[in-house]
């Protein structure tokens, strides 16, 4: 290298630096100086890691002034360069020693990186263009938002996701029964919507109690980090703006926060919102005449915000007017009349028939066709009920003839968009519950115990005196100590034990009331049996209990049971269980309910076994058997349960404080509520709307969007492209088994942070299965988090923009160059158009020789790239800086070619988006003839944004993301 006062260079390894200037040269060291960071860097003179900066002609230079010079001629004296040419502002001529460059000058255009010697290495840039193409297909993906979510592939819950998360602001109910994943869904759609930029400020309004189970349950399933707002969170909010809410886009508060606070309110209400969700919705009540505090706060929300999801499992729970309510609260234009309502409700009684008959398959007489055709009477189906009434037609042609029809007439159901409910009854793939209850001898230490209790018992409420009698422990260290173990006399434990012995390879989880019986239990296991057990209870943080859900989750060295307070019946899937035991039973049958659904979930494999040990003649006893006789709630659901408890309630409450209550007035309990669950059950089913059911499981759809989601898992390009995308990110990756990898961030990485990996790191899985019965891994997908951040820190850097490579080619004279340019078609950004789905990202591939002959298509990348051999940069650069000339007028050629490409491409892009949105339309306005609820606003948004997008294409942006540099070479 040769060095001179005055001459400017660029660090290769601190290109942030600026431009630096040679200030001294003593004996083997150079001394640079960086003006515009004000740093000084000493190099040994052999091996400095610089390249000299000089300009070529024709390129445009920026002085220290801030002007620009157009290069016209380059002189060299005594080794420092004068650019000589025309100011770009004033037009006159000038000239511009390289002293006085702009200090700030960086080489972010590829073609610039190259000519100054920032040449990256060879794999850089394969990755960056693979980088491209994969983001390219994300964009235009149809899974686009469905496939990062931890979730099992279940029909219904995908239906009614892809159904509604595509949508322009989803106004919608879900009111699925309990289990079938209402959550799930309500995530997946708001997945979707954030993914897509329909959306980007969503408020989350919940129960208080179920503010940590929706924090975890959109973390782990969906990567997507809401902040719960309280009023200290808003006191400490209020420092960096006025209104709280508008310092952070996913918001997750209690509905009881808002109503209580009139001011959180109203600035929640002024936060500007895309999308609300409210969970438990049935606690909206409604009259005309004096609506609850709850439901006018919802109400306002409602009307400041676009898109609404209501979540309930029990839409008719508070009376069919608060059903009507909750319509209200989603369109109230279409619902403002609950008389009205009940009258077109009744309408479609004849819609349902004719569905019934040609779902069961039944030949349609001529009442039932006559019928068919009034429904459908804009249209000729006289073809269509040839085929299915003809002996002729095959099997396959009647059953897709007969579910068109379906779906035409299901698309009058008046609340078919705006509501879905999915039953059991509807839905296949639940498991089958089994009861094995043990009585169990009262053991002396208790009776004595309970006498002494009820002795002394106070004044307490008929509930507290109920629930001590259930927790026997409780009472006997209420009397012998709390350092007094009940668990070497409880003959449930010695019962569980057994059960554990005789069932060693399978997984057993145990749920009791309080924290301080499941650590009991756990002491007692591990001291009397060894056996592995792990505790899960509200006293742990949440990594502790990741870890214990984690521990009991491995099939060969995990815990044999699990023991769960009454927390672990919240939120949690342990459905790799088919075992419960319930070591004590919940008064609330919601809660015995929750408890179940930890294993009683579409999806699960086994039958489940209940084990519930209880103390004979006890309230343990009699609470047993009014769950089991009386409502049947361990081996079925019982919708009906929470109504039935408050209508017993009083009874239940005093019979089980009674402790021993005589068997007359046990039997008449049980008899009552047998009678009125029977009664309920009857009058359930005979509401059950099987058309709305119909409409919600997505039976009838011909998505094949689990398939896809199927085989994406099943690729393995995905986890190849992650783990050189960690590799190159500076990430260390060590292989833990089963299925995972443990990633640690490095102090080499090519940025401080890594999206989604913590300073402590992550153990991520690639497979669904493993992630699902793992709370502790990461699942990753082309969504997750350090997959975008990654693709992200890679697209926007100069990481990978420049290559130099040596092609291996006997047929070709030594010497021969090629260009290889990666240019990027991007459409202008715009809030809320969604033009990616029309036009994403596109990157185009040229590929020059030194005649400026495209051979792109005939030369396949990955093809080429494996006849490639990279070089260092010190080679590299001399090789670029030796065809300087040529490399200009093939970048010159390269982008005609480019972009008369983007022409084609954006002429595509605009006859795709108009033919899309032009059938959306159609299709809106058809169905809004035929069925209200289509708002008028949907079809305005999508003439809206037919509009818009075609003068929006119309400005697409051509960019240079890349290009190599390639000489061949004999051998």
């Amino acid at each position: 290298m040769s060095f001179a006062l005055g001459q400017r260079w660029i660090s290769d390894t601190e290109s942030d630096l600026g431009l630096g200037t040679v200030v001294a040269i003593e004996g083997r060291v150079v001394t640079l100086l960086f003006p515009a960071s004000g740093e000084n860097r000493n190099y040994a003179k052999e091996d400095a890691p610089v390249t000299r900066v000089i300009f070529n002609i024709g390129d445009e230079v920026l002085s220290h002034e801030d002007w620009s010079l157009l290069v016209e001629d380059i002189e060299d004296s005594s080794g420092l360069i004068t650019y000589i040419g025309k100011r770009t502002d004033t037009n006159e001529d000038v000239s511009l020693r390289e002293t006085m460059l702009n200090n700030f000058i960086k080489f972010n255009k590829p073609q610039d990186r190259l000519f100054a010697g920032q040449i990256d290495r060879a794999e850089h840039f394969v990755l960056r263009h693979r980088a491209l193409n994969h983001q390219h297909q994300q964009q235009q993906s149809e899974l686009r938002g469905l496939m990062g979510a931890r979730v099992d592939l279940i029909p219904h819950q995908f239906y009614i996701a892809e159904e509604v998360g595509k949508r322009h602001a989803p106004r919608v109910l879900l009111a699925d029964e309990v289990g079938l994943g209402k959550t799930i869904e309500a995530g997946l759609i708001i997945h979707q919507q954030l993914i897509s930029g329909r959306a980007k400020r969503v408020l989350i309004l919940v129960p208080e109690t179920l503010q940590h189970q929706w924090l975890v349950e959109m973390m782990r399933r969906f990567n997507l980090h809401f902040s719960i707002f309280d009023e200290e969170r808003c006191i400490e909010a209020f420092a960096e703006a006025d209104n709280p809410f508008e310092t952070e886009q996913l918001v997750l508060c209690s509905l009881d926060f808002i109503r209580k606070k009139r001011r959180r309110f109203e600035q929640a209400v002024e936060a500007d919102w895309d999308l609300l969700v409210v969970d438990e919705a049935h606690h909206l009540e409604w009259q005309e005449e004096k609506p609850s505090r709850e439901y006018q706060v919802v109400e306002e929300l409602a009307q400041a915000t676009a898109g609404v999801l209501l979540l309930t499992a029990t839409p008719d729970q508070l009376g069919h007017h608060s059903h009507f309510a909750r319509l209200r609260l989603l369109d109230p234009d279409r619902f403002y009349d609950y008389d009205a309502f009940v009258k077109e409700e009744e309408q479609y009684k004849d819609v349902a028939d004719t569905v019934n008959q040609l779902v069961s398959g039944e030949t349609l007489d001529h009442v039932a066709q006559d019928k068919l055709c009034s429904l459908l009477a804009e249209q000729d189906i006289s073809q269509a009920l040839a085929t299915i009434s003809s002996a002729k037609a095959n099997a396959e042609e009647q059953t897709n003839t007969r579910n068109n029809l379906i779906s035409q007439l299901l698309d009058r159901h008046g609340t078919g968009r705006i509501l879905f409910r999915n039953t059991r009854a509807s839905i296949k793939g639940f498991p089958k519950r089994t009861l094995n209850a043990v009585p169990l001898a009262l053991p002396e230490q208790y009776k004595t115990a309970i006498k002494v209790g009820q002795m002394m018992a106070g004044k307490g409420s008929v509930e507290d005196k109920a629930k001590q009698f259930l927790y026997p422990e409780e009472i006997y260290q209420e009397f012998e100590g709390q350092s007094t173990s009940w668990c070497g006399f409880d003959p449930r434990i010695n019962w569980l034990l057994e059960l554990l012995q005789s069932n060693k390879q399978e997984k057993i989880l145990v749920i009791c009331a309080k924290a301080n019986t499941a650590l009991a239990i756990e002491e007692a296991l591990r001291t009397r049996e060894g056996i592995k057990a792990t505790v899960f209870h509200e006293g742990l943080s949440i990594i502790e209990r990741d870890r214990a859900a984690a521990w009991f989750s491995q099939q060969e060295a995990g815990a044999q049971v699990m023991i769960c307070s009454e927390i672990g019946s919240e939120g949690r899937n342990f459905q790799f269980s088919h075992h419960l035991v319930l070591f004590d039973l919940p008064i609330n049958p919601d809660l015995l309910e929750q408890r179940i659904g930890r294993l009683d979930r579409i999806g699960q494999k086994h039958d489940i076994i209940i084990h519930v040990p209880y103390l004979e003649h006890t309230s343990q006893a009699l609470l047993q058997d009014w769950y089991h006789q009386g409502l049947n709630a361990f081996e079925l659901t019982c919708p009906a349960a929470r109504n039935i408890y408050e209508e017993q309630k009083e009874t239940l409450l005093t019979l089980l404080a009674a402790n021993n209550p005589s068997q007359e007035d046990i039997a008449e309990l049980i008899s009552a509520t047998q009678t009125q669950e029977q009664a309920l059950r009857s009058q359930m089913e005979q509401g059950r709307d099987k058309l709305l059911e119909l409409n919600s499981s997505g039976i009838l759809s011909n998505s094949d969007v689990l398939e896809k989601l199927q085989a994406e898992d099943d690729k393995p390009e995905f986890p190849l492209f992650a783990l050189k995308l960690f590799d190159i990110i500076g990430i260390n990756q060590d292989d833990k088994g089963e299925n995972c990898l443990v990633l640690h961030p490095t102090e080499h990485m090519l940025v401080p942070n890594m999206p989604g990996l913590s300073s402590e790191g992550a153990t991520v899985t690639f497979d669904r299965k493993t992630a699902l019965s793992r709370d502790d891994v990461h699942y990753l997908s082309w969504e997750h988090p350090m997959i975008t951040g990654g693709m992200d820190i890679i697209l926007s850097s100069d990481t990978g923009s420049t290559a130099v490579s040596l092609l291996k080619n006997k047929a070709l004279p030594a010497g021969s160059i090629l260009l290889e340019l990666i240019y990027v078609v991007e459409a202008p950004a715009s809030e809320h158009s969604q033009l990616q789905r029309f036009l994403p990202t596109t990157p185009m591939r040229i590929l020059l020789d030194k005649n400026g002959t495209n051979l792109a298509t005939s030369v396949a990348f990955d093809t080429f790239n494996k006849q490639l051999t990279p070089v260092n940069r010190h080679l590299g650069s001399k090789l670029v800086n030796a065809s300087q000339t040529v490399i200009h007028q093939l970048i010159s050629q390269a982008e005609v070619i480019a972009k008369q490409e983007m022409q084609t491409i954006v002429a595509s892009a605009i006859e795709k988006m108009e033919s899309q949105l032009s059938q959306d339309k159609a299709r809106l306005e058809a169905l809004k003839a035929i069925n209200p609820s289509i708002r008028d606003e949907e079809i305005q948004f999508v003439e809206e944004l037919l509009s818009h997008s075609t003068s929006l294409l119309n400005h697409t942006q051509l960019k240079l993301d890349s290009l190599r540099f390639i000489v061949s070479t004999p051998n």
